[in-house]
């Protein structure tokens, strides 16, 4: 079999997604496409608008034909090891061929090309980075200044370093190189508006517009002719029982954390340099997550950076070793849901992989998938229709 990967979100499926799937299969002449996804939190440092096993739904409706859950040590990492966490995870599997994803400038080779020195990573191009971080820069705008640097001001590759599709694209193929993997990447030019655009358009709207006027409007409405028909219908019930999840519900529980322990922020993966005790007195400070955000945010410390940390700190990544964990391999896979074909690919798929395979969970759980229960835990204060033990109770979906 012919089978293609992709890596996605679906925070929450909009048509620029059914775009990619559709254009994976056709660009791949597939079998089957297998969905690494992230769970109940994303890698932007936020909650899923809707839980995890809802977005299974969406995808297998959409032309999915296996999802598989990214565990939540990833997903709520930044771009680097999101993408070696997903790339490991399908790489284990044994049976992938392909991976596609999107990218605002659908040039594969250049891609490769920028992937290849940031996996390498030529003194020349380590003294630029060194020098950027010296002055005071965030890494990912030192590194992409190093970059530019390293290609000699090539204005092709400044521009597509200024754009979030490209950089993943750029982490996933250099995740290939770190994996010695055959998987071959292709990639797809995003169609519609960027990622970050938060105004609504009709043919291809981000997931950031779509949250947003959930967050901020009444009218629902609005959003049926943007939003594939079997989004709009999930997103209206759950609009209507008040269950769709936002960042700032996060904020009550965070704000109370830090008053009953105070010295574990530095525990986590992404805290450097004191950055803890600007957290600790802004929490103390602040009276809405919009306003925490405000009072940490500098030059150095990026917007998603934060709102990252932050939401590790409500799951309670502090409390792994989540430094080692994301540097390693994907453990395992969890299955979240298939169709017929993704049932002939699963069979397959356990000959071949080098991870074990889990349709419902092990008695005996490793760090990483105890974070995964954690993840599911925490996110169940926020989603009323979600419970505690929702890993241990809910079986995987099967979409006939």
């Amino acid at each position: 079999m012919n089978i293609t990967g992709i890596i996605t979100e679906y925070n929450p499926l909009h048509k620029g997604h059914i775009y990619h799937i559709k254009e994976s299969r056709r660009l791949t002449n597939c079998d089957g496409i297998v969905c690494i996804m992230s769970g109940n939190f994303v890698q932007r440092g936020i909650p899923s608008i809707i839980d995890k096993w809802s977005k299974t739904n969406l995808a297998l409706q959409h032309g999915v034909d296996l999802v598989i859950e990214l565990p939540t040590i990833y997903s709520l990492s930044s771009a680097e090891f999101f993408a070696f966490g997903s790339l490991s995870l399908l790489n284990s599997l044994g049976i992938i061929n392909n991976l596609c994803f999107g990218s605002e400038c659908g040039n594969i080779n250049i891609l490769k090309k920028i992937a290849k020195v940031l996996y390498k990573e030529p003194i020349t191009f380590k003294n630029y980075l060194k020098t950027y971080l010296d002055s005071g820069l965030s890494y990912p705008l030192a590194r992409s200044n190093a970059l530019i640097k390293y290609f000699k001001d090539n204005y092709e590759i400044k521009d597509i370093l200024h754009n979030s599709n490209n950089i993943l694209g750029i982490e996933y193929c250099k995740s290939i190189l770190k994996c010695n993997s055959n998987i071959v990447p292709y990639t797809i030019q995003r169609q519609g508006s960027n990622y970050n655009n938060c105004n609504l358009e009709n043919n291809f709207s981000s997931a950031t517009s779509i949250r947003n006027h959930l967050k901020t409007s009444q009218n629902i409405n609005i959003l049926e002719s943007i939003l594939p028909s079997e989004t709009f219908n999930m997103i209206s019930k759950k609009f209507s029982n008040n269950s769709l999840v936002f960042e700032n519900s996060i904020f009550p529980f965070i704000k109370y954390k830090s008053f009953t322990n105070n010295n574990e922020l530095e525990n986590l993966p992404d805290v450097s340099e004191g950055l803890h005790n600007k957290i600790y007195k802004a929490l103390e400070e602040s009276s809405s997550y919009e306003d925490l955000i405000s009072n940490i945010k500098s030059k150095r410390y990026t917007h998603t950076r934060i709102s990252r940390i932050l939401c590790q700190y409500f799951v309670g990544l502090e409390s792994y070793d989540s430094y080692t964990l994301r540097n390693l391999p994907a453990p395992y896979a969890k299955i979240l849901g298939f169709n017929n074909k993704g049932r002939e690919i699963l069979k397959e798929m356990k000959k071949s992989s080098s991870i074990p395979i889990y349709n419902k969970l092990p008695k005996h759980l490793n760090e990483t998938l105890q974070l995964d229960i954690q993840g599911t835990r925490a996110y169940s204060l926020l989603n009323k229709n979600i419970t505690p033990q929702a890993d241990f109770t809910t079986s995987p979906i099967y979409f006939k």
